[in-house]
Formats: C-alpha cells, sequence, structure tokens
C-alpha cells in the first residue's frame, strides 16, 4: 500500500490535533509530510518530534527560528518555514497528496485554494474558505481535477447521505431538502434577557463539541450554522430553500437529507471529529479512527426543533447574504471575524456581534466574486469598517 503524504494546515488546533491522531493510528497509509500553525512553537515542536515531518511552518521568522533551535537540538531533520507564501507552495507541493486544510478564519483561503489548483485532494475543514470565495474556490476544485471531502461533521454527514451522482443535480437526485443540524448551542434555552450578559467562558462552554475559542463562539450565535448553510450551498449546489437548519441538542445525528419518496437517510455517530477525518481521508473507502461505538439504547432520545432567529440573528443575516450573492458572504465573515475577537477581549457585548454584523452589511454594498482580489478587497474594508464601529463603541 502506498503510504499519501498529508499537509496538515492548522496542525496544533482541534482538527489537526484529531487528523494527526487517525494519522498516528494508521502508518502503513499516512505521514505527515508537513506541519503548518500559527504561535504555538511548543506544540507543534512535540508534533515534530513524534512525526518528523519534511516541513513545518509557523506565522513569522522569529518563531520559526525558535523552532529550528530546538528541532537542531534535539537532533531531528524537519525544515522550518514560515509565513503565508510557505503555506501555499507546502499545499501544491508534487509530492503532497492531501491537504487538511483546517486553519481558522481568512488565513485558509489562500493556502486551500492553492491546493485546489494543485488538483490534490482536499480535506476541507475550514469553512471560510467557501464562505468568502465559494465561487471562485469551486471553479478550481471542477477546473483542475481536485478531489473535495467536506470535513466538517455536518456536511460530511450530508456527503455520505448523497447519492454518488450528485453532482448532475439535487433535483435530478430526488433530494428534495438537505437537513443541517445544529446543536443550539449553549443559550438554546436561555431567557432572551440574559444574552445581553453573556460572558466569553459562557460562550465557549459548548454542551456537545470540544472547539476553539472562535468556534464556540459561533456556535453560541449560530454564526457558524450560518456559515454552514453557505457552505453547504456550494458544496452541494443546494439553492437557500433547500437548505433546513434543524436544532437537534443531542448532536447524534450529524445532519440527513430528505429524498422525494419521503425517505430521509441520516448519518448518526458520536460527536467526535475524527470521524468525519478518518472518512475523508480514506474515502471512498472506512478506517478506523478510534471513536467510540455509538449506543442507541444510551441515547434513549432525539429531540428536534426550529430554529429561533430571533434568537439566533446571525442565522439569518446568512440567508441573507446568500440571497444578495457576490461578496456579501465575505463581508459577513470578516466582520464576524472582528466582532467575534473583540467580544472575546470584552470589547463588544455579546448581542453586539449580531448587531455590528448587521450593521456592516448595511454600510458596505456586495460586489463581484470576480477573482480573489475582489474578495480579500471586500474582507479588508469590511474588518476596517467593524474595527472603526468598535472603536467608536456604537454598541456598547
Amino acid at each position: 500500500m502506498t503510504v499519501q503524504n498529508i499537509t496538515v494546515l492548522g496542525s496544533t488546533g482541534s482538527i489537526g490535533v484529531s487528523t494527526l491522531d487517525v494519522i498516528r493510528r494508521h502508518p502503513d497509509r499516512y505521514r505527515a509530510f508537513a506541519l503548518c500553525a500559527h504561535s504555538q512553537v511548543d506544540k507543534l515542536f512535540e508534533q515534530c518530534r513524534e512525526f518528523q515531518p519534511h516541513f513545518a511552518v509557523l506565522r513569522d521568522a522569529t518563531l520559526a527560528t525558535q523552532l529550528t533551535e530546538r528541532l537542531r537540538a534535539a537532533g531531528l531533520a524537519t525544515e522550518v518555514r514560515h509565513g503565508i507564501e510557505a503555506l501555499i507552495e507546502l499545499s501544491a507541493l508534487p509530492e503532497v497528496d492531501a491537504v487538511m486544510a483546517a486553519i481558522v478564519g481568512a488565513a485558509g483561503l489562500e493556502p486551500t485554494l492553492a491546493a485546489a489548483r494543485a488538483g490534490k485532494r482536499v480535506m476541507l475543514a475550514n469553512k471560510e474558505v467557501l464562505v468568502m470565495a465559494g465561487e471562485l474556490f469551486m471553479h478550481a476544485v471542477h477546473a483542475h481535477g481536485a478531489t473535495l471531502l467536506p470535513v466538517d461533521s455536518e456536511h460530511n454527514a450530508i456527503f455520505q447521505a448523497l447519492p454518488a451522482d450528485f453532482a448532475r443535480g439535487l433535483d435530478a437526485c430526488g433530494v428534495r431538502r438537505i437537513l443541517l443540524t445544529a446543536s443550539g448551542g449553549p443559550f438554546r434555552n436561555a431567557p432572551l434577557d440574559t444574552l445581553a450578559h453573556v460572558t466569553p467562558e459562557q460562550a465557549c462552554a459548548h454542551p456537545n463539541w470540544v472547539m476553539g475559542r472562535k468556534i464556540s463562539v459561533d456556535s453560541a450565535t449560530m454564526m457558524n450554522k450560518g456559515l454552514e448553510v453557505i457552505e453547504a450551498h456550494w458544496l452541494f449546489a443546494a439553492p437557500p430553500q433547500q437548505i433546513q437548519v434543524v436544532v437537534h441538542p443531542q448532536s447524534v445525528i450529524h445532519s440527513a437529507v430528505e429524498y422525494a419518496d419521503g425517505s430521509v437517510l441520516a448519518q448518526l455517530g458520536n460527536p467526535d471529529m475524527r470521524t468525519p477525518i478518518a472518512y475523508a481521508m480514506a474515502w471512498p473507502e472506512r478506517i478506523a479512527a478510534g471513536v467510540e461505538p455509538l449506543d442507541l439504547f444510551k441515547i434513549a432520545r432525539l429531540d428536534f426543533h426550529a430554529p429561533d432567529f430571533e434568537r439566533f440573528r446571525c442565522l439569518q443575516l446568512a440567508y441573507d447574504v446568500l440571497t444578495t450573492g457576490g461578496t456579501a458572504s465575505a463581508i459577513l465573515n470578516a466582520a464576524n471575524e472582528v466582532a467575534v475577537a473583540a467580544f472575546l477581549e470584552r470589547d463588544l457585548p455579546f448581542l453586539g456581534i449580531a448587531r455590528l454584523n448587521e450593521a456592516v452589511l448595511s454600510a458596505l454594498p456586495a460586489g463581484t466574486q470576480g477573482n480573489l482580489g475582489d474578495v480579500m478587497a471586500a474582507d479588508v474594508e469590511a474588518r476596517h469598517l467593524a474595527s472603526q464601529m468598535i472603536r467608536e463603541r456604537r454598541f456598547a
């Protein structure tokens, strides 16, 4: 069996760590070829010591020098690079078979796009790639023969429940709706008048999943689900009206597909990201992921609710930008990244996240998504305006 070389973008984050765990379980199938992180030198050093990749990448030269010195002292030959150009290069090298795109936020766009243009197997965990530049990215996938496999648990579940030839069109395949499940986050039942006082610690305490701080806040506002609606639109060529969000507190059904004959096919499993990661790595085969089997008797019940768009205004904004099109989704994503960062620094109240996002969308007209420059220009403009509004304390 040929060993596949994998570049892991975001190796020190939760998805990256889970990816390396699957690689650890299957050394005869996979090798960590390049490990890329933002600034966690200690964690990346430990990963390099265990997996001994050809390359490691950090944000800047100072951090790269620190890592190089530690690796040399340990007698390890991993070559250390830094910056966005290194990420782009190590996503497209001929030696690379697959790329795990797990960098959070807009920073992952360019290297993931480079992997698609190089015709790689792209395991997509960075939803912002499709949110910001879905039209451009999907064009690159099709034009260069890349294999795109979703890693988000919901989209991975949909991918498993759809027919193999879904690319010919959902209607042609007899698909009525995509049912995108959501836990509802920690505040799905909280009285509305208490949300104004939510702290970062409370927002980051997800009831079911272990995630990073940014994505945990997005889950609490359901912006995360809104971004997933946009992602599903591009992944499966589904119009907004064909994507239904379903609040499912147990997070056991990861998503489902409803067919014209009345059938609903769902993918179930314990809330562990190693399941969709292993599926994406081995597709069309299946391999052990180290995940505990699902005990249906222990679960006993499954609940489902319609989303509350008043409580979760960010979810409605995501549907709105799909209707608007162009760079609207890039504007929303940029504003939200700034808003969440401000909330985590206690410079913006929890309810101010949705208000700021809506204000930026209202102030900036959406342009066409003709090229990457259009997308990045919209991203920069939205970040600038959102930061200015925060400094002016418009939503304090």
